[in-house]
């Protein structure tokens, strides 16, 4: 939490805004592209052989491969109802700045991944960098990034089935792990299947352990908090409803001042860095100035 904290005060302004929006343009661009001419993948793949030989552009161009090549339905369905608004909520929950970060960090730990992959392979697995290294794990980064952040968010999956997002990133993990296995399993080359897979998990521990405040789960601060809610759960703050009447909050931001009857969806944290009780929504709880 420092280590970001220093950093982001440094290069706070290099935080690209909006860039969910940016990746999903670049991968509508891709889709159209791949759709109209499979073979265009493989002249903007990350390719280490053909970047060494001057076809740098590959470095950048191979992120506009879109995370699936599923049809047009399912790719609209997967980015309108999935990666869209959890790249928005995560990018507005940690900040313009990490979130650029994250992104941007798997990609460059995808790229690194690529060119030990090329040089141990002898550049024999180079021949299939455009079906290998896509955006896809990293998009299931980002997923599992927000799980970590609200784990009991409840989403509906398959737009039927309630499922907390807690037990949906245990899912998703078993998959990737389950994956790596089989990959492994393979022999002959398999192992360099898993690179962007070993890559996003790599990415996600770093997130983890830069912006999680770990003390947070330390049995005197649960105690703490515990205690303070309990201490606070009786008094609340009595807000006036727009039908006349009265309500008892049990939240309240202490940068916006909104509270769990301003916007039901809204989730807060008390922050332990913080000298006082001090709870914040989800928009302030990573961008706040520490109360000292």
């Amino acid at each position: 939490m420092h280590f970001m904290n220093k950093l982001e005060k440094k290069f706070g302004r290099f935080g690209i805004p909006n860039l969910t929006k940016i990746i999903i343009g670049c991968y509508i661009v891709g889709y159209f592209l791949q759709m109209f001419n499979p073979q265009v993948m493989g002249w903007l793949s990350l390719n280490v052989t053909l970047i060494l030989r001057g076809q740098i552009w590959r470095l950048i161009t191979w992120i506009i491969a879109p995370p699936s090549d599923a049809s047009v339905f399912f790719f609209i369905l997967s980015i309108v109802f999935f990666y869209y608004p959890i790249g928005e909520a995560l990018e507005r929950t940690i900040g313009t700045f990490r979130y650029t970060f994250y992104m941007l960090n798997g990609m460059l730990l995808t790229i690194i991944g690529a060119f030990i992959a090329h040089f141990v392979s002898g550049g024999a697995i180079d021949f299939f960098a455009s079906f290998i290294y896509t955006t896809y794990y990293i998009s299931l980064s980002v997923f599992l990034a927000f799980a970590t952040l609200y784990p009991e968010r409840q989403i509906l999956l398959w737009f039927v089935i309630p499922i907390r997002m807690k037990w949906m990133a245990i899912v998703y993990l078993v998959i990737m792990v389950y994956t790596v296995i089989r990959y492994l399993m393979l022999g002959n080359g398999g192992g360099y299947l898993t690179v962007p897979i070993v890559a996003s998990l790599i990415n996600y521990g770093i997130f983890y352990l830069t912006n999680r405040d770990l003390s947070w789960f330390n049995p005197r601060e649960v105690q703490r908090r515990r205690k303070f809610r309990q201490a606070m759960r009786p008094q609340g703050e009595v807000h006036h409803t727009a039908g006349g009447g009265t309500a008892i909050t049990k939240h309240k931001c202490a940068i916006c001042g909104r509270t769990e009857l301003d916007d039901p969806s809204l989730e807060f944290r008390f922050c332990s860095k913080c000298n006082g009780n001090y709870e914040y929504c989800q928009e302030h709880l990573f961008t706040h100035t520490h109360v000292q």
